[in-house]
């Protein structure tokens, strides 16, 4: 078991050695499976965060989100860093403008952009498809990656990308590059925890993986608490509960002593 967390200097000089691990997590339970499992860094809700997050997984690195629109000015954004920092966070997400990376970056806050398919700000290139698959979009997502590297952003994650731009991308900056469905010229392959455990219910995104059928189990132990609480109530109705092993007994000389109190109240 990993005991030390790694720190953003060690992830950089790690770049193009080997793949990293990543995981978005959303519970405990996931986190402290990613840290029994061997995940080099997590994705996380800020509410995550805290000492019970960090005995779960005490050695990933999490990188806790910004949520863009959640913030309005560089202040905020900086204030959330922080707060999420002191919680236990590693480094933060942030899709915002390069300003206010600059802003977050001349604090000493490590931060991690996003370039390809952003989710957010999907209406700019076209909805939820994939980003770079002409010489023109490729070189936008080239031109952000150097922004993003300039602004003083020390990692991207780079979404939905053809493999061969990400690849060439990847080896050309400094900064840790995460693939979200870029292919593995990245430094790391990320997934969602519930695409990998195969709970999502709704479309899988290409580039998942799904190892698991969480939604059937999910079902069977829905069916199983529908039986229960069935069984339950037909239990109550019918008398079958509460038994005499579910009730609190009293000795037999104490019952009476109460009845004869009560009857003295002329109760």
């Amino acid at each position: 078991m990993r005991s030390r967390r790694p720190t953003v200097a060690d992830l950089l000089s790690m770049k193009g050695s080997r793949q990293l691990t990543m995981l978005r997590v959303t519970s405990l339970e996931e986190a402290d499976a990613a840290q029994r499992a061997g995940i080099d860094l997590l994705s996380v809700p800020p509410s995550l965060l805290g000492p019970a997050f960090r005995e779960a997984a005490p050695s990933c690195f999490a990188f806790p989100g910004l949520e863009y629109g959640d913030y309005v000015n560089a202040d905020e954004y900086i204030r959330a860093a922080f707060i999420a920092l002191k919680a236990g966070g590693d480094a933060v997400y942030c899709a915002a403008g390069l300003s206010i990376v600059r802003r977050m970056r001349e604090e000493g806050i490590p931060v991690c952009g996003h370039v390809g398919l952003i989710p957010s700000k999907a209406t700019w290139t076209g909805g939820f498809k994939a980003v770079g698959k002409t010489a023109a979009s490729a070189l936008e997502v080239w031109r952000q990656v150097k922004a993003l590297e300039e602004a003083g952003a020390f990692a991207a994650e780079i979404e939905v990308v053809p493999e061969q731009i990400a690849s060439e991308i990847s080896r050309r900056t400094s900064m840790l590059m995460l693939s979200m469905g870029a292919g593995s010229g990245c430094d790391a392959q990320y997934l969602f925890a519930e695409d990998v455990l195969g709970a999502n219910r709704g479309h899988y995104p290409r580039h998942a993986k799904v190892y698991r059928n969480f939604a059937a189990e999910f079902d069977r132990l829905q069916g199983e608490r529908i039986k229960a609480f069935t069984e339950y109530a037909q239990d109550v109705r019918s008398g079958a509960y509460p038994a005499r092993a579910h009730c609190v007994a009293i000795d037999g000389r104490e019952y009476e002593d109460f009845l004869k109190a009560l009857e003295r109240q002329g109760q």
